[in-house]
């Protein structure tokens, strides 16, 4: 079955490029020039992931991502025409897994697209596990077979990227993971001193899970050096 992609940009030229480029690679492409009818495309169609620009006519991609975020956790790519690190921490931090800045050369975007799904897939396939893992801290349990995530019996919606973060500090069980170290495990990608990408999904983890930002009873931040579960 075909992966299906919604595609939002108000500028007719960029959403008709994306969406022949995507075709091209046999991708089902959903397009919409405003957020109404984007939104209509989200409640009514399977969707694999979702590309969509900051702004919009009618609204903006932060709130459609938000939206997006209460119900699936399938990866959403942001379009920005802005190169404020402001406006790609927010959308990192609402539950956007990537962003592109315009001007954009269409392979990046194909790349990118590619690279979300298949780190999409491979966090929930859990036809190849062999055993079961799950981890438990105080209320907090973590199923890597189902790709669940419960406190205190509540599942807890996360996503991909959230999920492999989270898990990967729980694997190393009260070792510290250096923001490189989880960055690299994670996004498969080299890591760069001035990337907080990280930060700002354990800032999300944390408030997902109810942290207190100064005294956070799972993920414990040993400054310097990173980031530790302790069973």
């Amino acid at each position: 079955m075909n992966d299906h992609i919604l595609v939002v940009d108000d500028e007719k030229e960029i959403a008709d490029l994306i969406e022949l480029y995507l075709m091209n690679e046999g991708f089902t492409i959903h397009k919409c020039y405003d957020g109404k009818s984007a939104l209509k495309v989200i409640e009514e169609q399977r969707l694999d992931l979702a590309i969509l620009d900051v702004m919009l006519p009618d609204t903006d991609g932060f709130s459609i991502c938000r939206t997006i975020r209460e119900k699936f956790n399938y990866p959403i790519i942001m379009l920005t025409a802005k190169i404020e690190d402001v406006d790609k921490i927010r959308g990192l931090t609402i539950g956007a897994d990537d962003y592109i800045t315009k001007p954009f050369n269409p392979l990046e975007v194909i790349a990118r697209v590619k690279a979300q799904l298949r780190r999409y897939k491979n966090y929930n396939d859990i036809s190849q596990e062999e055993e079961r893992d799950v981890y438990e801290i105080g209320g907090l349990v973590i199923d890597n077979e189902r790709h669940e995530c419960t406190l205190y019996g509540k599942p807890v919606s996360l996503t991909p990227i959230e999920f492999k973060i989270l898990w990967t500090l729980c694997e190393n069980d009260g070792k510290v993971v250096s923001s490189e170290q989880l960055f690299e495990t994670v996004w498969g990608e080299e890591y760069l001193d001035c990337n907080n990408t990280v930060m700002v999904h354990i800032r999300r983890l944390r408030e997902k899970l109810g942290e207190r930002p100064r005294n956070p009873k799972y993920i414990k931040t040993v400054w310097g050096v990173g980031y530790k579960i302790e069973k």
